[in-house]
C-alpha cells in the first residue's frame, strides 16, 4: 500500500518533461494516473515507464471537443478525480515584434483557453477536498525577450489560480499553481537550433542563483504537496526557481 493507494490523479502534458516525472512519482507512491499528450509514439513511451496501471490519452487541449472526450474518457476510467495538473502547455522563440497572429492564437489557445476549460470541465469530477494545480512560469512576472506571448499566457494562468480557488472554495476544491524556473526538460533542445541550446543554457545558468537547472523532479515533488499535502493552502504559486526570481 502507498501512501495515495486509492487516489485517481488526471495529469495533462504528462506524457514527457516534469508531467512525466510527476506521474512517475504519484505511480510510485500507489495513485492511479491518467496522462495525455498530443504525440501517440511519446505516450506510448510514457506508459512503458509508468506501468500496467496507468493509462495514457492522446488529447489535445486546444480544443473543446477534445477536453469534453477526455473528461468522458477519466468518468469512465476513475469516476472521480482526487487531483488534476493541467500541464499541458506550449512556447516559442520569437521576438516580440516579429511574433506573427498564429503564433500568438497557437499559445493562447493551449495554454490559456486549454487550462480554462480544462478545470471547467472537470469540475464535475473533482471529489471534495480534492487539488488543482496549474503550470505557470516564472516568466509571469519577469521579463524575458523571445517569449512575451508565453509569459503573457502563463501571467493568465496565475491569474486563473487565484480565481478557481475563490469560486470553487464552496466545492472544497483547492487550485494552487507551481512556477518553474529554467528546468532542463528537452523544451530548448526541441525549440531551438542545436548549436543555439548550450549557449541558451549557460545563460540561463548564470542567471540562476543555485548555478544549474533544476530538474523535473524536483517539480514533480513540488506538485504532488500542492496536489495532497498543501490541505490550507489554495490561490498559491509556489515558485521552484533556484532562487532566479527571488534574489
Amino acid at each position: 500500500m502507498g501512501q495515495y493507494t486509492g487516489k485517481n490523479v488526471v495529469i495533462t502534458g504528462g506524457s514527457s518533461g516534469f508531467g512525466l516525472e510527476t506521474a512517475k512519482l504519484l505511480c510510485e507512491l500507489g495513485a492511479r494516473v491518467l496522462i495525455t499528450g498530443r504525440t501517440q509514439s511519446t505516450l506510448d513511451a510514457a506508459l512503458k515507464e509508468l506501468g500496467p496501471d496507468s493509462i495514457a490519452v492522446r488529447s489535445d487541449s486546444s480544443s473543446l471537443a477534445g477536453i469534453d472526450d477526455l473528461v468522458e474518457r477519466v468518468r469512465s476510467a476513475f469516476g472521480a478525480v482526487d487531483a488534476l495538473f493541467v500541464n499541458a502547455g506550449i512556447t516559442r522563440f520569437v521576438p516580440f515584434e516579429a511574433t506573427p497572429e498564429e503564433i500568438y492564437d497557437e499559445i493562447f489557445e493551449i495554454n490559456a483557453k486549454g487550462t480554462y476549460f480544462t478545470v471547467q470541465r472537470f469540475v464535475p469530477l473533482l471529489r471534495p477536498g480534492s487539488g488543482v494545480v496549474l503550470t505557470t512560469s516564472v516568466t509571469n512576472s519577469l521579463g524575458i525577450p523571445m517569449i512575451s506571448a508565453y509569459a503573457a499566457s502563463k501571467a493568465a494562468i496565475r491569474s486563473m489560480a487565484r480565481s478557481f480557488a475563490r469560486e470553487l472554495l464552496p466545492k472544497q476544491i483547492r487550485v494552487n499553481a507551481v512556477s518553474p524556473g529554467p528546468v532542463d526538460t528537452g523544451i530548448l533542445d526541441r525549440s531551438m537550433p542545436s548549436e543555439a541550446v548550450a549557449q541558451a543554457k549557460e545563460e540561463l545558468i548564470q542567471q540562476i542563483p543555485m548555478l544549474r537547472l533544476g530538474e523535473s523532479s524536483e517539480i514533480a515533488k513540488a506538485v504532488v504537496y500542492l496536489a495532497f499535502e498543501a490541505t490550507y493552502s489554495t490561490g498559491f504559486e509556489l515558485v521552484v526557481d533556484g532562487g532566479g526570481s527571488q534574489m
